[in-house]
């Protein structure tokens, strides 16, 4: 009984022993056949990073290995730090090397046909006819004025209308079926926006998606209009002038 037992031992050790002179060989193999190769460290993918994922939270998602010259990408990244606060514009997938043309503005997109929500705000979407979205000519990554109309049912207030908010960005448009709208340059898996009016699948009604991203007092404002009268969006870039003249009425249109 002790003779198997120690036998048992021995054979358990030897197993050890050999899977680790194992390991040893097949590292040593690794480094023999880099040893006549040019080589340069990047960073490769490990684990799964879905798009729109910050640099900062990478971790070990990532890790900087030696990769011969001849198969490093033109743009392959070779700093985290060149990056800055940069986000994935795609999914990687393990085995992939880190590439800085997939890397994008946390303001830019982060999906197909969507860009990213700011910090602290909330998402609405509003379905609107074409003549209400700038006969389709917004984008993701727009921003736009959002004008908020009522007809009171008391018919001592007068119908009003106001451009109520500014700089609204639009975080994404989508056709009546809420297939994402598409840019001619994403044929080729390299477009940055999607375009209302570059989608070939919009609806023959002229019905649109348009999602955007406010504070939460605001979505409230806009869901009221759309529920209890209409809503218009005027295409406001960042270096248009901003302002109204108060709640607009028939009395302000003619006097």
């Amino acid at each position: 009984m002790k003779t198997r037992l120690l036998g048992g031992i021995a054979a358990l050790v030897v197993a050890i022993i050999g899977t680790v002179m194992l390991l040893i060989y097949v590292q040593g193999a690794d480094r023999r056949a880099l040893a006549n190769t040019e080589t340069e460290e990047v960073y490769i993918v490990q684990k799964e990073i879905p798009a729109g994922t910050a640099v900062a939270k990478f971790g070990d998602s990532v890790v900087r290995k030696a990769v011969p010259r001849s198969a490093i990408a033109a743009d392959s990244v070779k700093s985290l730090d060149d990056l800055g606060n940069k986000v994935s514009s795609i999914e990687f997938m393990p085995g992939e090397q880190v590439l800085a043309s997939r890397m994008v503005d946390p303001g830019s997109q982060v999906g197909r046909g969507r860009v990213e929500v700011p910090t602290g705000l909330q998402e609405v979407t509003v379905k609107l006819d074409i003549e209400r979205v700038v006969g389709g000519n917004i984008e993701a990554g727009d921003t736009v004025g959002v004008l908020l109309s009522f007809k009171p049912k008391d018919d001592a207030a007068p119908d009003m209308t106001q451009l109520a908010m500014h700089k609204v960005l639009v975080t994404a448009v989508q056709d009546a079926s809420g297939t994402i709208a598409e840019s001619s340059t994403e044929q080729d898996q390299s477009a940055s926006k999607s375009s209302l009016k570059s989608n070939k699948n919009a609806s023959a009604r002229g019905t649109y998606l348009v999602t955007l991203a406010r504070p939460a007092t605001d979505i409230e404002k806009i869901v009221f209009a759309v529920e209890f009268g209409a809503v218009y969006l005027s295409k406001e870039p960042t270096d248009a002038t901003q302002g109204n003249s108060g709640v607009m009425t028939l009395g302000k249109v003619i006097r």
